[in-house]
């Protein structure tokens, strides 16, 4: 039998219980109840995604913080929950209680466990209520993850550079010092042009998190970069600097008009998927990541350039896909090999 200390809340009309566990008994009791493929009470829960668990376990593995609360809705009947000498008092049983919110976490947990049995003895802060309908669930989890904002992904990003390195996602901070030095670098294209946290409000521009988020697919683990051998931060910040460089230079002192789509949201995230899709691959094989040699493989000249007036009226991935494919209609590659990469 296992004993937790608690407090006692009320919100509402809704009790529960504030208490704290080890991840080990946590892990045992609890499960998912998935919306459309269960059927009993409190089935609220999503599909796991694999590569958030994958994530989630790296960060346990790396001593991340867990001070948000796990929130279970406790249901067995068979292991009931009761109080005994200011107590709570139950078995870790197996399906004794659902998740309402944190089944990544515990999924994560749980994976970090096998590896590094020492991490079930961690603590984790845990809120119990008890025997809730489907509704009651589904009201708390909104409450959580709709009422309650999360903090905007720039400020999330800008911590990166200040926080623990076991509080960070490795490649997400290596595109933020990689957008940073866009932003800071009085030679590149976007010399203070990032939007970062704190800064003024102004219509238009890039976010830096918009930058962050861009960049990191091509400079994180397995990535477009380390798969042809490059990992270098210093490396691969040039190559980013380039391909912008490269851009920059087709539109010479027409690169600040307000009607450059890359100025903006879209023509950054397009830019960065061109490059990842289209010109890793043609660098590699001419062994150059120069601006020249990515200048020289795109056809951007006179009315060739792309304008925000192109995707007037376009949101979201389908101004993204516009510009991406003008600059695919723009690629003209030389098949010629060098011997040895340029920088």
């Amino acid at each position: 039998m296992k004993t937790s200390p608690f407090l006692h809340a009320k919100q509402s009309n809704r009790d529960f219980f504030i208490t704290t566990m080890p991840a080990h008994w946590v892990v045992a009791l609890s499960y998912a109840s998935v919306r459309g493929q269960d059927t009993e009470e409190g089935s609220i829960q999503r599909v796991l995604n694999t590569s958030r668990i994958a994530s989630i376990k790296d960060f346990t593995l790396r001593g991340g913080d867990y001070p948000n609360a796990i929130v279970l809705n406790w249901v067995s009947k068979d292991n009931p929950l009761s109080i005994v000498g200011g107590n709570l008092q139950f078995e870790d049983a197996p399906r004794s209680a659902q998740i309402i919110d944190g089944q990544h976490r515990i999924a994560g947990i749980r994976a970090a466990i096998v590896e590094n049995e020492n991490i079930g003895s961690m603590d984790l802060p845990v809120v119990i209520y008890q025997n809730l309908t489907s509704r009651e669930c589904a009201d708390i989890f909104l409450s959580i993850n709709e009422e309650q904002k999360p903090v905007p992904r720039s400020l999330v990003f800008d911590l990166f550079g200040i926080a623990s390195e076991g509080s960070v996602d490795p490649a997400a901070l290596r595109a933020r010092d990689i957008a940073m030095n866009l932003h800071t670098f009085e030679s590149s294209p976007y010399f203070g042009l990032l939007k970062l946290p704190g800064t003024p409000i102004r219509k238009g521009g890039i976010a830096f998190s918009t930058a962050v988020t861009a960049i990191k697919p091509i400079v994180e683990a397995k990535g477009a970069l380390e798969q042809i051998g490059i990992e270098e931060l210093e490396v691969e910040r040039q190559i980013i600097l380039n391909l912008f460089l490269a851009i920059a230079s087709k539109y010479k002192d027409q690169w600040g008009s307000k009607e450059n789509v890359f100025l903006y949201a879209a023509g950054f995230m397009a830019a960065a998927q061109f490059f990842q899709q289209k010109l890793v691959s043609y660098c590699s094989t001419k062994q150059s990541f120069k601006a020249d040699t990515i200048r020289d493989a795109l056809n951007l000249e006179g009315d060739r350039l792309i304008w925000q007036s192109e995707i007037k009226g376009l949101g979201g991935s389908a101004a993204v896909s516009k510009v991406y494919d003008r600059l695919v209609e723009a690629f003209e590659p030389d098949a010629g090999k060098q011997k040895t990469f340029e920088i």
